[in-house]
């Protein structure tokens, strides 16, 4: 299993600068992240070799990115690229070779999921189109992140106080829950942004009308919320409807801009936590409270899943100006077109001011999506995104080293490696 280096984007990242006429110094490193072994006690506050972040230690730090040199060590932009990132992180580095595959390791739990996902929306309608339309996308095809980390989570915290591998049926209701809030938010986005194609397939608005595909979405989060009922937790229940409240809240700041450049990234990551990483969060956080464990494991839990949902919105982001649309299974630059100024963007205008209008006005005049992605590429804006990245995979694994030994606290390292290295 590949160390968190995430060599594949690296790779793809220089090629596509290199295009632009932009050649960053790439330099190999290999330095060793001992895996310590903490008491449980001393779980968060007091862990050795991690620290805060601050503008002053980044700026001076030339640390590895992806075998590349850390691009923010120059101070005027080492501000932009650390100043919103609240994470608390070891020297970056390798991490050990732990040779699990979590897709593997879980094989059968998530077969389960989507065939219960699919047998629960049965259960509640007898329409036809509404059936084929809220399963449209549980056909497997999709990453599975959410339910298979979930899953993870709950198993390896159920040896960590039980020694226990089993999975609690209310633990894999919530990794089902998971992906429905997601699912359904899918669908309600294809509408809104008008999308043509998901997962190498048409959209499930292009295959139905929209006020269908609307009440599809609808169904989708009312019988998960039906779900979340049934597991007759209050606490849990407060914690996982927080997600569909930060989805909403989300979209709706993804409407909005900010006249400042400060202003903008606070604004984005704060969009990012609560469309993307509340849900993987949160639902770790409820299969750790399902299990019974404290405020303290559950926090630990919350915390890795938060660190992984920004990482993986941070690559999603980067995938959009790197990778092909055949290999994205949908359209790439995809987020200039819905007018969205992503963290690669962000990150490039402090090389190229002249982004500013062009975000305040959406990207709406003609030439302005050609422009900006342009600029990007000649910016630092796509490794400085893979820094800060990398730097969540990282706390991710290091929150996941601090449960016992198991294949499944393994495979939350390995799940942080994914997110990384991924190229979808």
């Amino acid at each position: 299993m590949a160390s968190i280096g995430s060599s594949r984007i690296c790779a793809r990242v220089q090629e596509k600068l290199c295009q632009w006429g932009h050649s960053p110094i790439f330099k190999r490193h290999s330095p060793l992240i001992v895996r310590s072994k903490f008491g449980f006690h001393s779980l968060v506050k007091n862990v050795p070799e991690t620290r805060n972040y601050s503008l002053n230690n980044v700026a001076a730090m030339a640390s590895p990115v992806a075998g590349c040199v850390h691009p923010c060590i120059r101070p005027e932009i080492a501000s932009t690229a650390t100043s919103y990132s609240t994470m608390r992180t070891q020297q970056p580095g390798s991490l050990p070779e732990y040779q699990v595959d979590p897709y593997a390791l879980l094989e059968d739990d998530l077969k389960d999921v989507y065939v219960y996902i699919r047998e629960a929306l049965k259960r509640n309608t007898y329409q036809k189109d509404l059936y084929e339309i809220s399963t449209y996308y549980f056909d497997g095809h999709g990453k599975a992140i959410r339910p298979m980390v979930a899953i993870l989570m709950a198993r390896a915290i159920n040896y960590h106080i039980y020694k226990e591998k089993s999975l609690l049926p209310s633990q894999r209701e919530v990794a089902m829950i998971s992906e429905m809030i997601h699912t359904a938010s899918l669908v309600h986005d294809d509408v809104i942004d008008q999308s043509d194609f998901r997962r190498g397939k048409p959209s499930v608005n292009v295959m139905w009308n929209h006020k269908k595909v609307t009440m599809a979405g609808d169904f989708i989060l009312a019988v998960a919320s039906m779900m979340i009922a049934r597991l007759r937790n209050n606490d849990v229940t407060l914690v996982l409807s927080q997600v569909v409240t930060d989805l909403v809240q989300g979209e709706f700041m993804q409407l909005g801009s900010k006249e400042t450049e400060n202003e903008r990234f606070s604004h984005y990551l704060t969009k990012t936590y609560r469309k993307t990483a509340s849900l993987i969060a949160n639902s770790v956080k409820a299969v750790t409270m399902l299990a019974g464990a404290d405020e303290q494991l559950s926090d630990i839990s919350y915390q890795y899943g938060r660190n992984l949902g920004l990482a993986f919105q941070l690559v999603d982001d980067l995938l959009d100006f790197v990778s092909s649309s055949s290999q994205m299974g949908k359209p790439t630059a995809a987020d200039l077109k819905l007018g969205l100024a992503t963290a690669p963007v962000l990150f490039a205008c402090e090389k190229f001011p002249e982004l500013n209008p062009m975000i305040m006005r959406r990207f709406q005049e003609p030439g302005d999506v050609e422009k900006a992605f342009e600029l990007v590429h000649k910016s630092r804006g796509l490794e400085q995104t893979q820094f800060l990245a990398k730097q969540h995979c990282q706390e991710a694994a290091r929150l996941a080293n601090l449960l016992q030994e198991s294949p499944y606290q393994k495979g939350l390292i390995v799940a942080a490696d994914y997110v990384l290295n991924r190229m979808k």
